[in-house]
């Protein structure tokens, strides 16, 4: 068990996201990110199969089939596109990807940035969120709109680097969210 390494892996991480949530604004969801990582369920999983180089449910995955932390924690935390996954409301369609509401959909792009970070801590360059995204190919699995705007940030960092795709989000992505999110509020008051 690796409970001191991992602990120091999980808070660096969730001060990274923490610190990029606050430069777009979105303090509550910087805040609050990734907590689940600090219960049994996922914190034990976590320093049993700890590596260091990457996410330990990947070697939990490996051992069993299936991660029991990753199922405990894409079911707690809005900012996984795994999370927004529901039956269709149409009879023989099954299960569908629903659209993420744009904060989430940043707190995904920005837990990207940071888990590459933590991962190649001084070997990171900006486009290895994209290369790792597109190596895990979501597909059909994220909903259409969700895709087209995780990606655009992706290309856009690994393009024109951080500081200008945080900018982006602060002047163009998140005050479109805010202004969509009071429009769907008067409609119900």
């Amino acid at each position: 068990m690796h409970i001191w390494k991992h602990f120091k892996t999980i808070t660096h991480h969730k001060f990274m996201v923490m610190k990029g949530c606050f430069s777009v604004g979105l303090y509550r969801q910087g805040l609050l990110h990734d907590l689940s990582k600090y219960m049994p369920s996922e914190f034990l999983v976590g320093a049993r199969y700890y590596q260091g180089t990457q996410s330990p449910n990947n070697a939990e995955r490996k051992e069993k089939g299936y991660s029991s932390a990753w199922l405990h924690h894409k079911g707690r935390n809005k900012h996984h596109y795994e999370y927004w996954m529901d039956y269709s409301a149409h009879a023989g369609k099954g299960i569908i990807p629903a659209k993420m509401p744009d904060n989430y959909i940043v707190e995904m792009f920005i837990d990207r940035v940071a888990a590459s970070k933590n991962y190649n801590r001084e070997n990171y360059t900006d486009n290895m969120p994209l290369k790792y995204y597109l190596s895990g190919n979501p597909g059909a699995f994220m909903h259409k709109e969700t895709r087209k705007k995780l990606e655009k940030l992706l290309y856009m960092l690994a393009g024109h680097g951080e500081q200008y795709t945080m900018r982006y989000i602060r002047k163009k992505v998140l005050p479109r969210a805010k202004k969509q999110n009071s429009i769907k509020t008067k409609r119900y008051k």
